[in-house]
């Protein structure tokens, strides 16, 4: 199956739609402009969609397959998640968006497997264990400190 993200002007993804490999395959191939230009004689852009993009379901281009809210950077011709917090930057060299705080290097307090998130309040990386106890990343020591 062949997916392909329909894009407004400002190359926002407005939705994906799958089709057959055929039609790609025989209308261009993977990635090309003939096979998006057969796709919107298919299925017509939407009010505001102005292009048909293919995504790869595998990730195997265009660096992630892209949803509805991501946006297609036509230089570097990769789609981009939303941004999931407003601290959050996007590094321009993997693509990727990246908090103002590095992951904590460790998932664990003293054996206890934790579940990680990020506070965008305190702008820190909080975690729970499986009694519900709440801990927040001292990334200055690499050491869980219960809250």
């Amino acid at each position: 199956m062949a997916h392909f993200a329909e894009l407004d002007k400002d190359n926002k993804v407005i939705r994906v739609l799958v089709f057959d490999n055929k039609d790609v395959d025989a209308n261009g191939g993977d990635q090309s402009e003939q096979a998006a230009e057969h796709i919107k004689s298919m299925i017509p852009l939407s009010k505001t969609g102005v292009k048909w993009v293919q995504t790869s379901y595998n990730n195997n281009f265009r660096k992630q397959y892209a949803g509805r809210g991501f946006t297609y950077d036509p230089e570097d011709d990769v789609f981009i998640a939303p941004q999931p917090f407003p601290s959050w930057s996007l590094n321009e060299t993997t693509h990727d968006w990246e908090a103002p705080v590095a992951f904590p290097s460790s998932q664990s307090h003293n054996g206890i497997e934790l579940g990680c998130f990020w506070d965008e309040s305190g702008r820190v990386w909080m975690a729970r264990d499986e009694n519900n106890n709440e801990y927040t990343w001292d990334h200055s020591n690499s050491v869980w400190i219960p809250s």
